[in-house]
């Protein structure tokens, strides 16, 4: 009896984690497919890289449209969707400072005479492309 006992122990030490592991993992996926399958266009989505945006379309088998700024539209593998997060939204504390510092900035610099109404906001510029193997 006790040469059969050790080697049944042995076998329940192997054998739990592995069904425990693996049930934790169908889990998982069973939750990320819930999740690709209901998502609806108008939906705030972060993406596995990061990125966040809204659903714009989902009319694709694999495929997805997402919004990440006004105007650019995007196509990702429905696969690449991580979470749905919430719209952030703004309480008025937050757009009060917001309105406010510009303001106080605006007054110093007019008073200091560094920045004037006249001057055009500067914009970023690019810098040609690199012709690689050239000489």
């Amino acid at each position: 009896m006790q040469q059969l006992l050790l080697p049944l122990l042995l076998v329940l030490v192997l054998a739990v984690p592995l069904i425990m592991s693996s049930r934790k993992q169908k889990k998982q996926q069973a939750a990320q497919q819930d999740l690709q399958n209901s998502l609806a266009p108008g939906d705030r989505v972060m993406t596995t890289s990061g990125l966040y945006g809204t659903v714009a379309d989902t009319s694709g088998d694999n495929t997805i449209d997402i919004e990440i700024a006004p105007g650019v539209v995007t196509t990702w593998l429905r696969l690449a969707v991580r979470e749905k997060v919430q719209p952030v939204v703004e309480t008025d504390e937050d757009s009060v400072d917001e309105v406010e510092a510009p303001a106080e900035e605006s007054i110093i610099e007019s008073s200091s005479g560094i920045k004037s109404d006249d001057e055009q906001p500067t914009t970023a510029q690019v810098a040609p492309p690199l012709e690689h193997g050239k000489k």
